[in-house]
């Protein structure tokens, strides 16, 4: 069996070196990580896992995605995972690189999961609530297929990084983005997710935001995922990092909080030390898996009531 690389220990000096200067550059930061983390993710695991690539679920080029099958044999049905990219809601594709995303799939499937790694339409050509629905057609197209996928339709999760943890977010707690019969999830899981609206000054994203959600700030606490928590809402995991684009930290605190309130119990957490933005999606399917192995226990547990 193929060895996982370990996150070598310039690039560990790297992170350490820019971390706590992450806000100060952080379109070029990401691309310093991602092509960092690429090289390394080179020397992943990924024999047996069969991908199959550029499945269209709408006419849009960008409304598609890659399924990753599981290589150990299994007659037993299987947890579903839809992972949805970020990229500020102006940018980003589900092929960041070569490795990444893929490595979050690749990580998954390598423990029997089945993973579907989605694209979707970005602004300022699709505008709020426009790629919450691309996120929607596909957990129904997942349900719609679960048989022929080997995939439990009670076990289905749905997880998003950045912008992505925000269109993730808006289907799983804002009811006005689910079918009639509800979200159909078993959990979210929301690892870095802007899932609050803002336009404040110390968010160098600001602009991006109004991209997507539209220059009238009075509606973004309505449009902003965490003002949908309730009781009903999804069992979710949330996770940060200890470098964040800024105010990411603050919103993940905040949907943990009101999930904590709403439900009268924390949801898991996780918060990595010495991780940025862009590491805390990128090292799955490296040797270091303490949050993949938090992801994994937190589906194990759960499933659609």
């Amino acid at each position: 069996m193929t060895e996982l690389p370990e996150i070598p220990a310039d690039l560990r000096a790297l992170m350490a070196e820019i971390g706590p200067r992450w806000a100060t550059d952080t379109k070029g930061h990401v691309r310093l990580m991602i092509e960092k983390f690429s090289e390394v993710l080179k020397f992943s695991p990924k024999d047996g896992i069969r991908v199959e690539a550029d499945i269209h679920y709408g006419p849009h080029e960008r409304q598609a995605f890659d399924i990753f099958h599981p290589a150990a044999a299994d007659p037993s049905p299987r947890p579903g995972l839809i992972f949805v990219h970020g990229g500020a809601f102006t940018e980003g594709s589900r092929h960041r690189s070569a490795e990444i995303y893929a490595n979050v799939l690749y990580y998954f499937a390598r423990h029997g999961v089945v993973g579907i790694n989605v694209g979707y339409r970005l602004a300022p050509e699709a505008r709020y609530p426009e790629a919450t629905r691309d996120i929607a057609a596909v957990v129904q197209w997942m349900r719609d297929n679960a048989a022929g996928l080997n995939v439990d339709p009670d076990r289905i999760f749905l997880m998003g990084h950045s912008a992505g943890g925000a269109h993730v977010g808006s289907y799983a707690y804002d009811k006005r983005h689910q079918p009639p019969g509800g979200h159909g999830l078993a959990g979210a899981l929301i690892v870095s997710g802007r899932v609050r609206a803002d336009a404040r000054a110390d968010n160098p994203n600001a602009k991006r935001v109004a991209e997507y959600y539209g220059a009238d700030v009075s509606i973004y606490d309505d449009v902003s995922p965490v003002s949908h928590i309730d009781k009903q809402s999804p069992p979710t995991f949330v996770a940060c990092s200890e470098f964040e684009n800024p105010l990411i930290d603050v919103y993940c605190f905040e949907l943990a909080h009101r999930l904590a309130a709403a439900k009268g119990r924390a949801p898991p957490f996780a918060w990595l030390k010495g991780h940025n933005h862009t590491s805390i999606v990128a090292h799955f399917n490296t040797a270091e898996d303490v949050l993949g192995r938090a992801c994994l226990a937190f589906m194990a547990e759960t499933r659609r009531s």
